[in-house]
């Protein structure tokens, strides 16, 4: 959300005089996305006991982009699925994390996601600012074949790490497999074959006991 007051990270060690102001501005952009990488998530990592950060799980759907894109249900232009991956999740350094199963935080989301996303790159030159908030607006609308299989992936990574941690945030009180289905359908979208492996997942892990059966309706 915007604030007027905000201060940003590079006030803290002003960059000298002498630098162009076109670079200023970008070198001004990329300090100021380095407070991505304190933004928590609930998905736990596979590799250590703890929670990962959105600059992490940014890096990570990057991977599963130039490694799965021949799984896209549709031609994709890997290059440009990567930058959608790499930008959609900014905006949170100002609007914060919206975990996928709390329905109340969910309540303005895009509204704190939007105004974020104009403050944010309008710390760029203008027209990396728009080329930028475009691309923002193409990952959000799902509108491209690379805006569909960026939102896949960013479906498919975090129901692969509940699974390496046996359940994960699929243990949310209140949620069930079935909320867990629905929520990630999306993946079917771009990618069938990913998708069948996901419900793989989500049913093997209920059938486990890591996630909560619907309760049967009398």
């Amino acid at each position: 959300m915007s604030d007027e007051n905000r201060h940003l990270l590079v006030d803290e060690t002003p960059l000298p005089d002498g630098i162009e102001e076109r670079l200023r501005a970008q070198l001004t952009f990329l300090v100021e996305v380095d407070r991505l990488k304190t933004v928590l998530r609930q998905s736990p990592l596979a590799a250590a006991d703890r929670r990962e950060n959105d600059a992490e799980h940014s890096w990570h759907l990057a991977m599963m982009v130039a490694v799965l894109a021949e799984h896209s249900d549709e031609p994709v232009d890997v290059g440009r699925t990567i930058e959608l991956v790499l930008l959609h999740d900014l905006v949170e350094i100002y609007a914060g994390d919206t975990p996928l199963y709390d329905s109340a935080g969910g309540a303005g989301q895009r509204e704190r996601e939007e105004a974020a996303a104009d403050e944010l790159f309008h710390l760029l030159p203008d027209d990396q600012a728009r080329r930028m908030r475009a691309l923002w607006d193409e990952f959000e609308e799902r509108a491209t074949p690379e805006a569909r299989f960026a939102k896949a992936m960013d479906r498919l990574q975090p129901l692969l790490l509940n699974w390496m941690a046996r359940g994960g945030t699929w243990r949310t009180p209140g949620v069930t497999a079935d909320d867990v289905r629905a929520r990630k359908a999306v993946i079917g979208d771009a990618s069938a074959s990913p998708w069948t492996a996901g419900r793989h997942l989500i049913d093997e892990g209920e059938r486990r006991g890591w996630s909560r059966s619907t309760p049967a309706q009398d």
